[in-house]
């Protein structure tokens, strides 16, 4: 497995890891209507800068590769990274089998300490309901991010940008759990951990890119379908550990 970890990781790290290119960008895409992807939060760490996406007003689904370090803070409502509203901290919850600079089960949950208010700009999106390789390949699917913006140089966006990608047979993705996508166009440095969005839902998780022979970037997308159970067992854990914490403090007060 090690011998197919020869990629671009999408992470955007102040001292980039020795090996990885940082020759990639958002080709064709273009700046989102401001607050249209409410969904959509920026993350960053001491070394780290990633997305994610709002699935419940607990937590925050991304990619575990973004786990460098304990000290991640998620920001949401964002259009502009320049103006920044308060960050608010999160308990990391990576899939237990993911392993740093290895494909696979790159999902990881982020439980926040302090709830979001939903309103107009922060919104939660669905997730699918059913594993995605019974169905076929998904179409009108599209990415996002804060991520850079040209092949040769750091420039990651200031505003939220989008593009439109076209998935390929999964039986090109060369692990399991991922769907990917091909061309000039698609995720960037920085996109890590952002949706693939799929008819309204948040079918894949920005994982990493692949130089192809014929030129072209290969990205691939944690199949968040596979993880359905994971998912699930995880955030209804957190939501019974809150009832029973409850629960023991209103004995206490009776």
């Amino acid at each position: 497995m090690g011998s197919l970890w020869h990629i671009t990781t999408l992470l955007l790290l102040r001292s980039c890891t020795p090996g990885f290119s940082m020759h990639d960008g958002i080709v064709g895409g273009k700046v989102s209507i401001p607050h249209s992807r409410p969904y959509m939060v920026y993350i960053r760490g001491s070394r780290v800068l990633c997305d994610g996406f709002l699935v419940r007003e607990d937590f925050v689904m991304t990619a575990a590769h973004c786990y460098t370090n304990r000290h991640l803070l998620v920001y949401l409502g964002v259009d502009d990274t320049k103006l920044l509203p308060d960050g608010i901290a999160v308990q990391p919850i990576p899939h237990p089998n993911f392993i740093p600079n290895t494909p696979g089960h790159d999902i990881m949950l982020l439980k926040l300490k302090t709830p979001a208010t939903l309103n107009k700009n922060v919104k939660t999106i669905n997730l699918p309901k059913t594993d995605n390789l019974k169905h076929g390949i998904l179409k009108d699917c599209m990415v996002m991010g804060w991520g850079m913006q040209h092949y040769d140089r750091n420039s990651p966006s200031r505003f939220l940008k989008e593009a439109n990608v076209t998935l390929l047979d999964s039986k090109n993705c060369e692990t399991t759990d991922t769907l990917c996508s091909e061309g000039k166009t698609g995720p960037a440095m920085g996109d890590s951990g952002g949706p693939l969005v799929c008819g309204n839902v948040a079918q894949g998780i920005v994982s990493y890119n692949k130089y192809e022979s014929n030129g072209f970037n290969r990205t691939r997308y944690t199949d968040i379908s596979h993880y359905l159970p994971w998912i699930h067992r995880e955030m209804n854990s957190s939501t019974l550990q809150q009832h029973e914490t409850w629960k023991g403090n209103l004995d206490k007060l009776i």
